[in-house]
């Protein structure tokens, strides 16, 4: 029952015991440089960090944008400016889309099939097509790698070639691969014009790209410059691939995808007039031809014809060329309340651990850790379970020696225990005893 008691009240102790915290002075040099050290670092976080580098006191806000584009310039054919007939191209002739959105595309390489018509006429040479006889040809197969409906005759490709005839618009393409040297070179002049429109909706903020100071003179001589006019939102194409890092007429020749960025980060605490754009240009595609199959940016297209006896015709046109994505992103942040007191009291929660990390290092690394983990914990009890303490362990104290002199009582009794014993505190007149004996 005693036992039970105790365990009982030893768990109430352990569960419900009061725990408050005590103020301890000690006189190290090495705990105070670690606590003063550790409280620094925090403050430093906060200040350096939190409020500085991530702005952690701001409301934040994403971007809606929207972008409209026009490419100006026009260029004559690379090779055709001295022949009788030359091959002058404009906006409308090379820009895809012709309305301008955030993608736009620019033709520099072409290869072009003319007069083209539904008709009958042999297949382009590759094994597939090969053919000696008309039974090899299989009557309104379609092959999809093809280019038509095969009738199931074998026709001379060449004097010395033979291949399936197919129902197509023929003459058919020889797609032998992209000139070797851009066929409108001269597009590096072209110029873009960027019109950007932004909103926060959070902060009923809106901005444009073209600043209000800008008129339309200003718009008629200038052009973007990284250094001299970073805000000038028309750009020559050369420049933009230039700036992100590749050779245009390189680049012209097989096409590629090359983004302009427009970074619109702003710290809406400040004048609004400093939320001002960013441009930066990057290739998106991958054009190492070591580990790209078909490298570059091509597709067809054709412009359609009917001649006055109704006969339709085509010319399909394979474009080579650079397509240009105008990518907007950005965050705006302003000043809150709200994030300000939760970032606070995420600091304030850091500072409660600096007097861990001090008693950790106290109580591990120090040489006197024993005795002052003696006096970082104090039990306090009332006087009368301190008297209660002295008279239990006073009883315990008198118990033991009155055992202590029994069992030493009883091996003197036996004379061949003797040397296991002398006790100096057995009665004499036990002595006396054993002497007479």
């Amino acid at each position: 029952m005693g036992a039970a008691k105790s365990s009982c009240q030893g768990f109430l102790h352990y569960a419900f015991d009061y725990e408050t915290p005590k103020t301890l002075v000690v006189p190290s040099i090495a705990a105070g440089v670690v606590f003063r050290f550790t409280q620094l670092l925090i403050l430093l976080y906060l200040v350096g960090y939190v409020c500085i580098v991530q702005k952690a006191y701001q409301d934040t806000d994403s971007v809606v944008s929207t972008v409209t584009t026009k490419v100006k310039g026009y260029a004559v054919i690379k090779g055709s400016a001295n022949t009788s007939s030359p091959q002058f191209r404009d906006v409308a002739d090379y820009v895809i889309p012709p309305q301008g959105d955030k993608s736009f595309f620019v033709v520099t390489n072409m290869i072009v099939t003319t007069n083209q018509k539904v008709s009958h006429c042999p297949e382009i040479p590759k094994p597939s097509t090969l053919c000696n006889q008309d039974s090899q040809c299989t009557t309104g197969l379609e092959d999809l790698r093809g280019n038509g409906v095969r009738t199931g005759r074998c026709v001379n490709y060449s004097d010395t070639v033979q291949t399936c005839q197919v129902l197509s618009w023929c003459p058919l393409e020889e797609d032998t691969g992209p000139n070797k040297e851009a066929l409108i070179d001269a597009a590096e002049n072209f110029t873009l014009l960027i019109k950007n429109s932004v909103t926060y909706p959070k902060f009923n903020f809106h901005r444009r790209n073209i600043m209000p100071h800008i008129n339309s003179s200003y718009l008629k001589t200038c052009v973007f410059n990284s250094s001299t006019d970073p805000h000038c939102p028309i750009f020559r194409l050369k420049q933009i691939v230039s700036d992100a890092g590749e050779e245009f007429q390189v680049m012209a020749v097989e096409g590629g995808v090359l983004g302009i960025l427009i970074d619109w980060t702003c710290d809406l605490d400040l004048w609004a007039s400093q939320c001002l754009p960013k441009y930066s240009f990057r290739r998106l595609d991958d054009n190492n031809k070591s580990r790209v199959l078909a490298p570059g940016y091509n597709f067809r297209f054709a412009k359609y014809y009917k001649s006055p006896e109704g006969t339709e015709s085509r010319t399909l046109i394979k474009a080579y060329g650079i397509r240009f994505e105008v990518i907007v992103f950005g965050t705006a942040g302003k000043f809150s309340m709200l994030p300000t007191l939760v970032n606070l009291g995420s600091t304030l929660t850091f500072l409660s651990l600096v007097p861990t990390v001090s008693d950790w290092f106290l109580l591990t690394f120090t040489k006197k850790r024993d005795f002052y983990s003696k006096h970082k914990t104090t039990h306090l009890r009332d006087e009368d379970e301190e008297d209660e303490d002295e008279n239990k362990q006073s009883v315990k104290k008198k118990v033991f020696l009155l055992f202590f002199r029994l069992v030493c009582y009883l091996i003197f009794i036996v004379p061949d225990s003797f040397f296991f014993c002398r006790c100096p505190w057995a009665p004499a007149m036990e002595l006396n005893r054993i002497d007479s004996k």
